[in-house]
């Protein structure tokens, strides 16, 4: 199969532009371009949203940006970083078809709120896609020096789920999965942007940190002193609901396999909130009952052995699921509004949709391979049990749990 092929089958499963898809690919290959130069992989430590889908969690939020700390603020230098992403751009040339051309970089040196010196540097691709119009698309890169790390960083694997992944090349230097989690909580309090929201209440619902909550508080309480602001509390995001609300379609849209409604996420802000103060963990529901023979299937839905247009079907109840909303399933010439809350695959190896009916109030299987249609609804539901729908990255470690 083609690139080109590759990447638009993605698109459709993910239900997102080719476009979206293919600057993922190109993020997987501009991580692995920087970090194969030494002199960054030693001073450069990969951060923000891309960081949380790309080494931590299999989040369902496409990113567009990178995000780095320098340990050795000199490299914020106009020569040296247009040197380092020449080599960057011929050391991914050489691996594959896509071009980084030299007219298309950028490079913006600036104060920033603080009063220190940051960059933005910005690269234009040629990947598979030939632009219709206007120049090529671009990924921009985030350059701070003034940034305190809490916690040593890691050199990880990047997530890379094409047939050409950059091998040995796709390991960056990485904040800790508890850094980036507190960093984007201080970023929800202090610029209040959808996305924000959108990761710091998809990752709390699924209670895979749970375990980790005094690590982030006291994560967050060091980088909300490093920057003079008080750590949020339940109540402060108020002020900024009606900014955020008008936002959110603009800045998440193109993101998203679709949409969820912002109340969806405002509302669990509140036990958030109180999960963060040091209050109760949240209990988690009890997983559905495993059947004989039953095993619980949380493979990427493009590896699944079946028909895209069934893998397209599949993944929006998988998105819905993760987003806490009720799906329309067109199953049997009928249409059937469901919870979704597992995929198994039986002893005879058919894989089964296991969901909540609400208009039979019962609980239902459906057969993966005879799924007509699914339609995210703007409903939510509080879980009955465990959703286990979510990516195995975001599953909670019940062995840690109260």
């Amino acid at each position: 199969m083609s690139l080109l092929r590759e990447l638009q089958n993605a698109a459709v499963i993910a239900g997102v532009y080719s476009r979206t898809v293919e600057k993922d690919y190109a993020i997987g290959w501009a991580l692995a371009g920087i970090f194969s130069q030494p002199e960054l992989a030693e001073n450069w430590v990969f951060k923000g949203g891309t960081c949380l889908r790309k080494c931590h969690l299999e989040t369902y939020r496409f990113s567009e940006d990178l995000d780095f700390t320098l340990k050795d603020a000199a490299q914020i230098d106009q020569d040296f970083l247009h040197r380092a992403l020449g080599k960057m751009s011929d050391w991914i040339h050489a691996r594959t078809d896509l071009r980084f051309p030299a007219d298309s970089r950028s490079v913006d040196i600036y104060k920033n709120p603080q009063g220190n010196i940051s960059c933005q540097c910005k690269i234009g691709y040629a990947g598979p896609m030939a632009p219709r119009s206007g120049g090529l698309p671009r990924i921009k890169i985030d350059l701070t020096a003034d940034e305190c790390l809490v916690m040593p960083p890691s050199e990880v694997s990047v997530r890379h789920p094409y047939s050409d992944a950059p091998g040995t090349g796709g390991r960056v230097m990485a904040y800790a999965f508890e850094e980036v989690y507190a960093e984007k909580i201080r970023a929800l309090a202090e610029r209040t942007y959808p996305r924000d929201l959108y990761d710091v209440v998809s990752v709390f619902r699924n209670g895979k940190l749970h375990s980790d909550d005094e690590a982030v508080r006291g994560v967050l309480e060091e980088k909300c002193g490093f920057r003079g602001i008080a750590v949020p509390g339940h109540g402060d995001l108020d002020k900024h609901r009606g900014d955020l609300e008008d936002a959110w379609d603009g800045m998440l849209a193109r993101q998203l396999l679709a949409l969820p409604p912002v109340d969806a996420f405002w509302k669990d802000l509140p036990e958030f909130f109180a999960w963060l103060g040091g209050g109760r963990v949240p209990s988690l529901p009890m997983p559905f009952p495993l059947a004989r023979g039953d095993a619980i299937i949380r493979e990427p839905t493009m590896r699944l052995p079946l028909r895209r247009n069934k893998k397209a079907c599949l993944e929006v109840i998988r998105f819905s699921a993760a987003n806490r909303l009720c799906v329309d399933l067109d199953y049997d010439d009928s249409r059937q509004r469901v919870e979704p809350y597992s995929l198994r695959q039986t002893e005879r190896g058919d894989l089964v949709v296991h969901a909540w009916n609400a208009h039979q109030s019962a609980f239902a299987g459906y057969r993966a391979d005879r799924i007509q249609g699914a339609q995210m609804t703007a409903q939510s539901f509080s879980p009955r049990h465990e959703i286990e729908l979510i990516p195995e990255d975001l599953a909670p470690e019940r062995g840690e749990q109260p």
